[in-house]
C-alpha cells in the first residue's frame, strides 16, 4: 500500500514528500555527471572503440535517470536535472578560476593542471547544453511511453529513450565542440564510436535498471505516471503543479 505521508496525486498540496530513497539516487547522479567531466580528459583505447574516459562512466547518468523518471516521474526527474547541469557550470568555473590563478612558486605542475582540467569555453558549453538537452530528452520519452504502454515494457521504454537522449547528447556536444576543428570524417568516427559505445553500456546495464527500480517502486511504494505532467523543461515552480496520478 501507499504510505499514508505521500499524496495520492502528485503535485496537488497535501503532506511533503516521503521519499526515502530520492536524495541517494540524486546524490549518485550528480556525483556520476562530475567524474565523467573529469575523466573525460583522458582518451582511452579499447578496441575497436577510441573515445573519453568520461564515457566509460557516463551511461551511468542515464541509468540514474530513468530509475528517476520511472520511479518518481518527470516533475522529480526534471529538477534533478537542473541541480546535475548546474553542478556541472559550477564545477567547471571553478575549475576555470583555480586554473587562471597564479601557481606558487616552486609548483611544477601548472602546466600539466591546465593541460588536463583546463577546458575550453567550446568544451565546456558543449558538455552543458548536450547534456541539458540529451537529458530532458531521455526522460520525456520515458515518461510518455510508460504512459502510452500502460506502464509495461520496462525494456522498450529504457531502450528507445537512451537510443533517443543519447543520440541528441552525443551528437551535439560533437557539433559544439570540435565542428570545424576535426574532419568530418573523423568526427563522424568519433560520433558512431561514443553512440555505441553508450547505448551499448546501457543496454547490457538494463538488468541492474530493472532491479533498481522493482526495489525503488516497492520500497518508495508508488508508481507515478505523468499523464497529464507538463513536460516544459523551464516548469520548476510549484505555485501550479503537475499533476501525474501515483498508482499505489
Amino acid at each position: 500500500m501507499m504510505s499514508a505521508a505521500l499524496p495520492p496525486i502528485e503535485g496537488v498540496p497535501g503532506p511533503r514528500d516521503a521519499f526515502r530513497f530520492l536524495d541517494l539516487i540524486t546524490a549518485s547522479f550528480v556525483a556520476t555527471l562530475l567524474l565523467s567531466n573529469i575523466a573525460s580528459t583522458k582518451i582511452v583505447s579499447i578496441p575497436p572503440f577510441e573515445f573519453d574516459g568520461g564515457t566509460v562512466l557516463f551511461p551511468l547518468s542515464y541509468v540514474f535517470g530513468d530509475i528517476l523518471t520511472e520511479v518518481y516521474g518527470y516533475r522529480r526527474a526534471r529538477r534533478v536535472i537542473w541541480i546535475g547541469f548546474i553542478w556541472i557550470a559550477v564545477a567547471a568555473g571553478f575549475l576555470a578560476l583555480v586554473d587562471a590563478l597564479p601557481a606558487a612558486p616552486g609548483y611544477e605542475l601548472a602546466g600539466a593542471f591546465h593541460a588536463i582540467l583546463g577546458q575550453t569555453p567550446r568544451i565546456i558549453v558543449g558538455s552543458l547544453v548536450a547534456f541539458w538537452a540529451g537529458s530532458f530528452v531521455n526522460s520525456a520519452v520515458l515518461a510518455r511511453l510508460k504512459v502510452a504502454t500502460h506502464g509495461r515494457f520496462l525494456w522498450l521504454r529504457t531502450s528507445s529513450s537512451t537510443i533517443g537522449g543519447q543520440g541528441v547528447d552525443t551528437a551535439i556536444f560533437l557539433a559544439i565542440a570540435f565542428w570545424g576543428v576535426l574532419p568530418n570524417e573523423l568526427l563522424l568516427a568519433v560520433f558512431v564510436s561514443n553512440y555505441v559505445f553508450k547505448v551499448g553500456v546501457e543496454l547490457l546495464l538494463m538488468p541492474v535498471t530493472y532491479l533498481i527500480v522493482g526495489s525503488l517502486k516497492r520500497a518508495e511504494g508508488v508508481d507515478i505516471f505523468d499523464r497529464r505532467t507538463d513536460f516544459n523543461p523551464f516548469r520548476l515552480s510549484r505555485a501550479h503543479p503537475d499533476t501525474a496520478t501515483v498508482r499505489s
